[in-house]
């Protein structure tokens, strides 16, 4: 009994180290291949559980990041040089749904060059294998199809203009996003998350150890054993963080620094996952940080953010804090202003007269606040914006070296 019990423990060992063999040889194994086209025949060895079926703001510096082990086949983070003579190409990567309206970016970023995936169309000439994920599973799709013909810059954006989650002090637009985007900047971090505002995602957001279930991140329950099959070398984080919600640029070096196999691997995992589209998705919008800059948490100073990446320069972390109180103000003052008119028409009579309720010198008193508030706002704004346009200037508020020539 003894004895079979031995052997049965040594083959489970020997099974072990096997698949720990493959899974390194095999991962930057393909990186050398030429051009393909990201079908199943060319899918890298995917690896299952090793441990059983998956269960069904502004004061942090890129210095604070949490540091990760190297990765097998993943060449080290290095920051890049950027040439301040050049001018990078990009291309912008866009999923999309049949009925998402997209005419927007022809009018709004002409010249530039858009590569749009409809998830929920087999027969578009650009599509993913399957309709998963969310943008997970495009956004990989095209590093697998582009691997060998890629831009100097490559922008993972959504299909709507406006929305919620992009950056405020820039309209909430996409298009001003898009053109105001220093490649400069993106080409000496290697990846850019193209929203600045911490809320949600910093400084902590999922935690693996996580039991407690969150309508707000009802992925947090399955990180433990995702990461375990993603990443099946790496000890576990404690949390992971950045700013919401997967848009961000990438540098071609750093794409290249990834072996194209694992971009494979990762795609596969999306596929084969018996999680849902929308958790596998969720998990993923906090791992990109990961991949691509090797570091649990990536929480640039929201004032580093807008300056570098984006061109608005409020002078440093201070004067940033100030803009920031000056926008709750103008919260502040309209909500209040709100409330009186909700109140004005509570007290209203049967025969719609007003009571001896006098609200005029308040309304007054607020709309001149208002007036003042939004007066102080346009001109930071302004100053922020040519600020931002000294390469110096940009520097120092960033905490880089600078040289006279430097264009960036």
């Amino acid at each position: 009994m003894h004895t079979k019990k031995l052997t049965q423990f040594l083959s489970m060992v020997i099974i072990l180290m096997l698949v720990a063999f493959l899974y390194n040889i095999a991962v930057p194994a393909q990186s050398s291949s030429g051009p393909q086209t990201g079908g199943f025949e060319d899918t890298m060895i995917s690896f299952p559980s090793l441990i059983g079926p998956v269960a069904s703001r502004h004061r942090h510096s890129e210095n604070d990041d949490q540091p990760a082990p190297q990765r097998a086949g993943v060449t080290k983070f290095v920051p890049g040089s950027p040439d301040p003579r050049s001018k990078y190409s990009r291309i912008m990567v866009i999923p999309r749904m049949q009925e998402d309206d997209i005419t927007w970016m022809l009018k709004e970023l002409p010249g530039l060059d858009v590569s749009v995936y409809v998830a929920n169309d087999p027969t578009a000439s650009s599509h993913p294998p399957k309709n998963k994920g969310h943008e997970v599973m495009i956004y990989l799709t095209y590093l697998i199809d582009n691997y060998e013909h890629l831009p100097d810059i490559v922008l993972f954006m959504h299909s709507h203009r406006w929305t919620h989650h992009n950056n405020g002090f820039l309209g909430f637009d996409a298009s001003q996003m898009i053109r105001a985007l220093n490649g400069a900047h993106v080409m000496r971090a290697g990846y850019v998350n193209m929203r600045c505002h911490w809320s949600p995602g910093c400084p902590e957001w999922l935690h693996p150890s996580g039991t407690q279930d969150s309508l707000a991140k009802q992925e947090e329950r399955v990180l433990a054993q995702s990461w375990r099959e993603l990443f099946p070398f790496d000890s576990l984080p404690s949390f992971l963080a950045q700013p919401c919600c997967a848009q961000f640029a990438l540098s071609k070096d750093r794409i290249l620094s990834i072996p194209r196999s694992r971009y494979v691997f990762y795609r596969d995992w999306i596929m084969r996952t018996p999680l849902s589209d929308y958790i596998s998705g969720r998990i993923w919008e906090y791992t990109w940080q990961y991949i691509f800059t090797q570091n649990a948490v990536h929480c640039p100073a929201e004032h580093i953010c807008y300056c570098d990446g984006f061109g608005v320069c409020f002078g440093g972390q201070v004067s940033y804090g100030q803009y920031v109180e000056l926008l709750e103000s103008k919260t502040r003052i309209n909500e209040e202003l709100n409330l009186l008119d909700l109140n004005r028409r509570v007290v209203q009579g049967p025969n719609n007269s007003t009571s001896d309720f006098n609200q005029t010198d308040t309304k007054t008193s607020l709309r001149a606040q208002l007036t003042q508030v939004e007066a102080e706002l346009i001109a930071r704004k302004q100053e922020a914006v040519q600020r931002g346009t000294n390469p110096r200037l940009r520097a120092e508020e960033c905490g880089r070296p600078w040289r006279e020539g430097d264009g960036y």
